[in-house]
């Protein structure tokens, strides 16, 4: 089986570097994707309270622990803090929601999915009678004591954030008596984050890449919208290679040391994500990869660009 690198991260715990997506993946196709995933080798799975099948999830973990396939310890599962469970009180609470869920003793990650607080309450998208979601200011300060709350307690091994800017994650860092120790991004080439994942190299935080082939199976896709996957220049080098566009999308932010989780539930795109440890992109490729100017955001949740906290209002 192939053996899968892994990032090490700044308080010395260690995440494989790719990792099994499950942001839209329907219950009943999770289960069995999460199976599969872990049969062919995946060790690593992200899920998020507001996925909503941290449940099936759970269960296809606990089967494969069952079947003697993995030990818990084998396995790094990511969960994520909902904006409607900012306040210190309802960190631990949400916290503990996933790990109910997924019938976990612990999380081996937990990040902040937002830094945009949603109006506490049973809804995970609380909106007014315009259809707006209602926002909170929660200080990120309240928001990352209860972070610490839930490492100090032993319901999670590290703690990172999701989404946020440099400033954003600025302030966390000018507050904070844990570092975060990871950050979750939209990264690919195009929107390559080159400035963002220097930014965290020079304060020890991991980058894990999320939509790495381009958010293609996204519902909010215009028809007109570039396409990372179709792009000529990734075309001619996964040739060159015997690689799929997608392989040499995954491969790329791999070399680079990053995480990737690519979302899938089909057993063969989830094979063939998998597969790329047996080639590697020549200096010249990563060099032309990275210079790409497109700077195109697939995952932009523009309808909220004017709240307070919107991460993506500045470069980087």
């Amino acid at each position: 089986m192939t053996k899968v690198p892994n990032v090490k991260l700044s308080d010395g715990n260690e995440m494989p570097i790719i990792g099994l997506g499950t942001y839209k993946s329907k219950p009943v196709e999770v289960l069995d994707a999460v199976k599969v995933a872990i049969d062919i080798g995946y060790r690593h799975f992200d899920c998020a309270l507001t996925y909503q099948n941290e449940n099936e999830v759970g269960q296809a973990i606990k089967e494969k622990i069952a079947d003697g396939t993995v030990k818990r310890e084998d396995i790094f599962v990511t969960s994520k803090l909902w904006s409607t469970y900012h306040r210190r009180a309802k960190v631990l609470e949400c916290c503990n929601l996933s790990l109910k869920a997924l019938g976990l003793d612990y999380l081996d990650l937990y990040l902040v999915h937002w830094p945009i607080s949603y109006k506490e309450g049973s809804e995970l998208y609380p909106v007014n009678e315009k259809g707006e979601v209602i926002i909170e200011n929660v200080e990120f300060e309240e928001i990352w004591k209860g972070m610490e709350d839930c490492y100090e307690k032993g319901l999670v091994k590290t703690i990172g954030l999701s989404n946020f800017n440099s400033e954003q994650i600025k302030s966390i860092l000018s507050i904070c008596r844990i570092k975060p120790t990871v950050l979750q991004v939209e990264c690919h080439p195009y929107l390559n984050q080159n400035e963002l994942i220097e930014f965290c190299a020079s304060h020890e935080i991991a980058v894990t890449a999320y939509s790495p082939l381009g958010a293609p199976g996204r519902s909010w896709a215009k028809p007109d919208e570039p396409s990372v996957m179709d792009d000529p220049r990734i075309k001619e080098i996964a040739e060159k290679h015997n690689k799929s566009p997608a392989q040499v999308l995954l491969r790329f932010n791999a070399q680079r040391g990053l995480s990737v989780i690519p979302k899938s539930v089909t057993e063969e795109r989830i094979r063939s994500n998998f597969e790329i440890f047996d080639f590697e992109l020549t200096i010249e490729e990563m060099d032309l990869i990275t210079s790409f100017k497109e700077n195109y955001r697939y995952c932009h949740l523009n309808w909220l660009k004017d709240v307070p906290n919107f991460p993506f209002n500045i470069e980087y």
